[in-house]
């Protein structure tokens, strides 16, 4: 029962009676932390005997998955774009969707290149600085500035840069452009910030239970933060620079709207890996 193979099975059924959606890979997930050993370990010697301490941190970790803690906070780190994030309960957890917002940038900055315009990238409310540490390890040319509310979220993406050996990438806090100086300008803003509506059945379910509200929660039905990022943009890009933004499934007419109501042209919504409204991006044309 002690072994490897013991656990994992003990591991598995109890997290199937819970009722998660994936028992085997998180009985695995949290065993190969316990262990700090790869997957392949657990395959390669599965007679091996857990220690008496080790046995004890996995029960505990997997009492606590069973209570419905997600997985990224109970090992400390989460995969976003191929890159090793550590994340706490004060920030976000990154998704694969989101990833769908640095191909978009990434398509941007590329397209601003082919006209002969260069800039800085800047991302609001970074959490763990995912989005801002993805397109700073693809654009290693580029400085890429992320700002957050919270301490907290501002110390952790600066402690993911420093272990990513990320240079190019500074992480500030205050609220929204409020550390800026007023002439900096970007080629592109990005941003996922709260957009969940107070109200919503959704944040009573799965993993956003354990998440900070005020990452994902915002007035006006979800869009008051999404209105003032698109509407404060405007003083911080470039001529012909972009803004995309991130936003739930049902908001693609209403982001949409906002854009256009400011003057952004080309505006549009592309969809994420599940063809679900995700992401809204217009173009800043008016010269400053």
């Amino acid at each position: 029962m002690n072994s490897i193979e013991g656990q994992l099975k003990h591991a598995t059924q109890a997290l199937i009676n819970g009722g998660s959606e994936s028992p085997s890979l998180d009985a695995t997930v949290l065993l190969c932390h316990v262990l700090d050993k790869p997957r392949s370990y657990l395959l390669t010697w599965p007679e091996r005997e857990l220690s008496a301490e080790q046995s004890e941190q996995f029960d505990a970790l997997l009492q606590q998955r069973l209570e419905g803690k997600p997985i990224a906070y109970l090992v400390g780190e989460r995969e976003f774009w191929s890159l090793p994030l550590d994340v706490s309960p004060t920030t976000l957890i990154p998704r694969a969707d989101t990833e769908r917002l640095v191909e978009l940038a990434l398509d941007k900055v590329a397209l601003l290149s082919k006209q002969g315009i260069s800039g800085d990238i800047l991302d609001l409310g970074t959490g763990t600085g995912a989005l801002a540490l993805a397109l700073a390890s693809e654009l290693p040319c580029l400085s890429v500035t992320g700002i957050d509310l919270q301490p907290e979220a501002q110390q952790l993406a600066t402690r993911n840069a420093q272990k990513l050996n990320l240079t190019n990438a500074q992480f500030l806090q205050g609220s929204w452009y409020e550390p800026l100086g007023a002439d900096a300008q970007f080629s592109c803003i990005v941003s996922n910030p709260p957009y969940i509506d107070k109200q919503d059945p959704h944040l009573a379910l799965g993993d956003v239970r354990f998440e900070p509200l005020t990452a994902l929660v915002a007035e006006d039905k979800g869009l008051a933060d999404l209105r003032f990022i698109a509407d404060h943009a405007r003083q911080y890009l470039l001529p012909n620079g972009w803004l995309l933004m991130e936003h739930g499934f049902e908001q693609g007419g209403e982001v949409r709207t906002i854009l256009t109501e400011f003057g952004y042209q080309q505006v549009s919504t592309e969809k994420d890996y599940g063809n679900n409204d995700r992401v809204t991006l217009g173009c800043w044309t008016s010269i400053k």
